[in-house]
């Protein structure tokens, strides 16, 4: 088990507090919600509630601009897209 630093704690807890975090945070615990009342996702079933639109760009938490994808399609798009997030090489 690794063991974490408090610096990297303290940034990691200063970066959660952030008001656009907080907001984006409560947006996808929404969607996924809404998810899991419509049947598309259950508690456990290790899926992701996928945005088509990203928050971060201007999507909405609609139904219409989610979907229910797994959660290793929607955590390793980075790897094929890195000009959509910054980190561009």
């Amino acid at each position: 088990m690794t063991i974490t630093s408090k610096k990297s704690l303290a940034t990691k807890a200063a970066y959660n507090r952030r008001p656009d975090v907080q907001r984006k945070r409560v947006l996808q615990n929404k969607a996924r919600r809404h998810a899991i009342k419509a049947g598309k996702a259950k508690v456990g079933d290790g899926k992701d509630v996928h945005h088509v639109r990203m928050l971060g760009k201007g999507g909405s938490g609609k139904d219409s601009n989610t979907k229910v994808v797994s959660r290793k399609t929607n955590r390793g798009w980075r790897k094929k897209n890195p000009k959509l997030y910054g980190k561009a090489k």
